[in-house]
This record gives C-alpha cells, structure tokens and sequence, in this order.
C-alpha cells in the first residue's frame, strides 16, 4: 500500500488542533501503548498511512523508527513523555496538559479524545504547506548563520566578559544576585507545587469524595460489601485480589489511572469505617488492590531512563511477571505486619 499523511483531530472533548502525521523516512511505525494490544485508532492510523501499528508492550521500537504513538492516559507521566522527545502523540482519553511534563504537550505534538472517525487522509495542498514552511526556515536559518561576522562576535564576547568581571568584584552585587537566584528557585518550586496541586491532587480527592457520597447516599455499599466480604476479610481472598490483579495480561489494562485500586479502596475503606471488614485486614488489603498499580507505566519508565530496545523488549515482561510473585509476598508481609495493630 503506497504510504501517505494522515491528519488526526481532536475528539469530543479531546485537546489539540489535531495533528499531521506522516511517513518520513525509517519513521514508519505507529506503537500503540495501551497495555491491551493494538488499540483500534493505532491501527487505523497505520492502516491508512500504509505503515505498520505495533504493540509498544510486547515489541520494543527504537525512537527514531517511530511514526507516532497512541496512548491511553489521563494525566500522569506518560501523556508528556513523548512530547517531550517530540514524537506526535495520540491520547485516546479526552485529556489536556496535565502532570509533571505538562510543560512540553504542545498543540503542534499532541491531540487528545482521538475516535477512529477522527482519523482522515490528509490532502496534498496540507503536505505541500508544511514541507514548504520547513523548507523556508531552514534556508532562513542557514542564512543568518553564513552573514554572522565573526569579528562582531568576538568582540562583542570580549565586552560582555569585562563587564562581567566587574560585575562580580562587587561583593554585594554577587550576593543580592544569588539571594535572587535562590527566590526564583522557590517561587518557581512554589508555582509547579501549585499548579500539580490544583490539576491532579484536588481533582481526585474530589473524585474520591463523590464515591464516598454515592455508596452512602445509594446503598450500593451495603450489596457490595457482601460479595467483597468473603475476600477481603480474608488473608486467602485478599491472595486472591492481587493474584487477578497482578496477570501479566490483566494489570497494563487495569494500571491506567489506578481506577480500580481507587474504586475498590474507597469500598474497603466505607466497609471497615462501617464495621464489616476487621480493621486488621486494612493494610494487606492496601497491597491486594494496588498490585497492578503502574503496570500500564513500565515501558515509559523504561524510556525514562533511556533503556535500549532489548532491556524494553526483555524488561517489561520480566518486571509483570515479578509483580505476580511480589504483589502476593507482599500482603502476606502486611497481613503478618498487621498483627497487634489494631487492639
């Protein structure tokens, strides 16, 4: 199938102007990182563009080979890592710039809320702008670099270095400029701290509170509380969680938002608050809802710390399988931990 730009809008309450992605070069790869194979809109992509969709999970696809990923998250790390390496990135949740790489999600790399019926062949007059707008900068660009007079520069270089010589025999120059640095420093701490407060820390207490208020206001906590009693007030249902939780196949599905650690948690929580759960089985229980927590995130942090394709390929099976083992050694610790706690 010959290969061609497609353009990718954003969906309903998706973020973004959409974006052009296409084929250029070894640059032919559309990885999905889902944790659920191929998502439906990676593949469409590819389908459309002629290139090849691949399941970031199971295969490892150095940077430079990849066309643009498609992801599934609502606002942790991940939804800025690959903007930050200027890969096009597709978030299939309507999500905005959020998290601690916030500041790199632009509208030209990234678009959110993305549906297969968002996905279209670019037209030719689209292609034909963007390389032409690459190819004026570019010429521009190394325009301004053959005029620069070296000369000039140097001494303008010459200039600069006197004064800043001068500068620092001014003892008490030196120190109001470093008490300046230092404010700036943490005001700048102060405006992220902030701001990832405002954006993910209030909105889930938030979200926490209103399932609190439907479990009590509705009763559904009671009729729950029944089908969770046999396990989680027992160290074997509570093995039993995490066992499930913790598949290989199952926990990069269940990892993304830690929805289903949060959910259950809050049930727990309402249940020992309400006297139906022994208070004793709180800690092992913490462990039995989260071991799946951060599964869906392996393969970015192997990227975070720039790992090659081989420790990606081998590592992230490797590190979900280990979870399997130490999500269970885990709430046997806790169960044993907790004895004594509570009287």
């Amino acid at each position: 199938m010959r290969q061609q730009a497609v353009f990718v809008n954003k969906g309903t309450g998706g973020w973004g102007k959409g974006l052009l992605i296409e084929p250029n070069g070894k640059k032919v790869k559309v990885v999905s990182i889902t944790g659920g194979g191929i998502h439906p809109v990676a593949r469409k992509i590819a389908e459309m563009s002629g290139t090849e969709a691949v399941d970031g999970f199971k295969n490892s696809v150095p940077e430079d080979e990849m066309m643009c990923v498609v992801i599934d998250c609502g606002g942790t790390a991940r939804i800025g890592l690959y903007p930050m390496k200027r890969i096009p990135t597709v978030d299939v949740l309507p999500s905005s710039p959020s998290g601690p790489l916030a500041k790199y999600i632009k509208e030209d790399i990234f678009v959110s809320g993305v549906t297969e019926k968002s996905i279209a062949v670019a037209e030719g007059q689209v292609m034909v702008e963007s390389a032409a707008i690459v190819a004026n900068l570019e010429e521009d660009n190394h325009e301004k670099n053959s005029t620069i007079d070296k000369e000039s520069f140097n001494k303008k270089f010459e200039e600069i270095k006197k004064e800043q010589l001068k500068d620092n025999g001014n003892f008490l120059l030196r120190i109001t400029r470093g008490i300046g640095k230092v404010t700036g420093i943490f005001y700048q701490a102060g405006r992220d701290s902030v701001e990832m407060m405002i954006k993910n820390i209030i909105p889930f207490m938030a979200f926490v509170s209103m399932l609190i208020g439907i479990i009590n206001y509705t009763g559904i906590g009671n009729l729950i509380a029944h089908s969770l009693s046999p396990l989680a007030s027992s160290l074997w249902g509570l093995i039993i969680i995490v066992f499930v939780c913790t598949l290989p196949f199952l926990s990069p599905i269940l990892g993304p938002g830690a929805v289903i650690s949060q959910v259950i948690g809050v049930l727990i929580g309402t249940q020992i608050a309400a006297g139906n759960i022994p208070p004793q089985f709180a800690l092992p229980a913490l462990f039995a809802i989260s071991g799946q927590v951060g599964a869906d995130f392996i393969p970015v942090g192997l990227s975070l710390g720039e790992a090659k394709p081989e420790t990606v390929q081998y590592g992230v099976p490797a590190v979900l399988y280990s979870r399997l083992i130490t999500g269970v050694l885990a709430v046997v610790i806790a169960y044993l931990a907790s004895f004594g706690m509570y009287h």
